[in-house]
C-alpha cells in the first residue's frame, strides 16, 4: 500500500525524534546524563534493530563520558 506507513515506521520515527532530544540534552549531573543517554540508547538500538539492553548500557556510558571529557558542553 503506497502511501501508508506501518506501525513499525510510525514507532521508528518516535524513536529517532525521542533519540535527537535527549542527545541535545546532555544533562547537569551524572543521574541526568545516565538517564538520557540510556534513553538515546534505547532510541539508537530500536532504530537499527538492535538490543534495547545493550543500547541503554552504552548510550548511558557514552553520555556520562562525553560529558566528563567536555564538561563546559554539557551545561
Amino acid at each position: 500500500m503506497k502511501g501508508k506507513m506501518t506501525m513499525k515506521s510510525e514507532i521508528k520515527i518516535v524513536a529517532v525524534a525521542l533519540t535527537l532530544f535527549a542527545l541535545a540534552a546532555c544533562g547537569q549531573n551524572m543521574p541526568e546524563q545516565t538517564v538520557l543517554g540510556a534513553g538515546a540508547g534505547v532510541g539508537a538500538a530500536v532504530v537499527l534493530s538492535g538490543g534495547v539492553a545493550a543500547g541503554a548500557i552504552v548510550g548511558a556510558a557514552g553520555n556520562v563520558a562525553y560529558c566528563k571529557t567536555y564538561p563546559d558542553r554539557c551545561r
